[in-house]
């Protein structure tokens, strides 16, 4: 199995490898007096998948011929930040710059909208692997996985925000037909990477206000997905890792969607498929790390949006926050970090996109190491014989070690710039490439 990408590496100067090496032996001292051992949190941190999404680097729209409008079914991406990627080519170019600032082992998340037709307008329900042969020639020349989405947003047959729910047989006849269309190019991927693609399901389906019938979209969503997962289609779900995702509500469907949470995982559990937690699809006063032990009770895996809410599911650019933090030490603690999938969600046009893309993906990566790095073994240790007092404090304490140390170690042996030595890498690269991007 591919895991390691094949991207030029900026090195840092002898000086400032020096430094990073005299902090991380005083860091690394400091967390062995609580038992944990940095080498192993450094070299597992770095193995854990990430899976980068393409729909950062272009604003969610794609590269369809004859289309090319903005996203929809809820989606927005605010801004106008000049360097949008305007083709293929330009975006895989964003993608290995971010890769080459990110430590550790990386995936490649793309949308159907993302197909490359040579110009000629095909039709979402006629997509075939040939059609993202440029995305896998790329991954596999660069050692990387890819994983796949279908788009049941940003079209005709999706304008009044119904798809796989529809009213209308043939409208649903036609998303069903793009549903299988995917399935079947993340398995022709997994074949040609050789390494699993997660193909992951999102409709945009609900009202905007009070529906008179909740129960009639349910049903055809259920007969539609059924349809879309018929073990008769030949599809090899070894290859093809099947998930669907819920969502709260989006813009257009405030009051109802068809698709919610508690649909989705009583569909994946009666179906053998995995669910899709996305961090901004639930109400503010939920929290995705407290679902993860509740879920996997019963669930062989699942996967993991991390995105960042703000009010809403406004999909901003990750950070190393209390919410991503929780939702990897519940896994780390819960010895569950190889049971889930993680994947990016955000888009931010306002900002350099590279940089975007590379914020959130350290963060990611930052929290991983993070949650290694707890002596979670004392913190049981101490719940388990009644010493809540204890526990808090040791908690408490955890937080002002010097992570800082470990993480930038971490950075050095992944050749990537640690701590803030990545951003003049991306001014460089606005000012020699996206800064010839016009019209975008």
């Amino acid at each position: 199995m591919m895991e390691e990408h094949d991207v030029k590496r900026p090195k840092p100067s002898a000086q400032g490898e020096k430094v990073v090496r005299e902090a991380y032996e005083i860091a690394r001292g400091a967390y062995a007096a609580l038992g944990v051992d940095t080498e192993a949190a450094i070299e597992r941190a770095a193995r854990v998948p990430i899976s980068v999404h393409s729909w950062q680097g272009d604003d969610v729209r794609g590269f369809e011929a004859g289309q090319g409008a903005a996203a929809s079914g809820g989606l927005l991406a605010t801004g106008n930040y000049p360097g949008r990627a305007r083709n293929a080519d330009e975006l895989r170019g964003d993608l290995e710059e971010v890769l080459s600032l990110v430590p550790g082992v990386h995936r490649v998340n793309v949308h159907a909208i993302y197909a490359e037709t040579g110009g000629r307008k095909v039709d979402r329900d006629a997509l075939e692997p040939k059609h993202f042969a440029g995305w896998i020639d790329w991954a596999k020349k660069r050692g990387i996985g890819l994983d796949f989405n279908p788009t049941f947003f940003a079209h005709p047959k999706a304008a009044d925000g119904r798809t796989l729910s529809h009213p209308d047989p043939g409208i649903r006849a036609f998303w069903i037909a793009h549903g299988i269309a995917c399935r079947r190019i993340g398995e022709a991927m997994a074949r040609e990477l050789g390494t699993p693609c997660g193909v992951n399901l999102w409709i945009p389906d609900g009202s905007k206000d009070l529906p008179a019938d909740r129960w009639g979209p349910r049903r055809r969503l259920l007969e539609s997905l059924d349809a879309i997962y018929a073990d008769d289609l030949g599809i090899d779900r070894r290859l093809c890792l099947d998930s669907v995702e819920s969502k709260l509500f989006g813009l257009g469907s405030e009051a109802y969607v068809v698709g919610s949470h508690e649909f989705y995982l009583g569909y994946a559990l009666t179906r053998g498929l995995a669910v899709c937690l996305d961090m901004g699809h639930f109400h503010p006063t939920e929290t995705v790390h407290d679902k993860l032990s509740a879920i996997l009770a019963f669930a062989d895996w699942l996967l993991l949006h991390v995105s960042r809410p703000v009010r809403w599911d406004s999909d901003h650019v990750v950070l190393f926050d209390d919410d991503v933090r929780a939702v990897f030490q519940e896994l780390v603690r819960g010895e569950a970090l190889g049971r889930v999938k993680v994947a990016l969600d955000y888009f931010d046009a306002s900002i350099n996109r590279v940089a975007a893309y590379t914020i959130g993906a350290r963060a990611v990566r930052k929290a991983v190491l993070y949650a290694l790095l707890e002596p979670s073994d004392r913190l049981g240790a101490l719940e388990a014989e009644g010493k809540g007092a204890q526990k808090l404090a040791l908690l408490e304490e955890a937080k002002t070690l010097p992570f800082g140390a470990v993480w930038d170690m971490l950075c050095l042996r992944a050749g990537v710039p640690p701590a803030g030595g990545w951003m003049p890498k991306v001014e460089a690269y606005e000012k020699d490439v996206l800064a010839r991007r016009r019209g975008s």
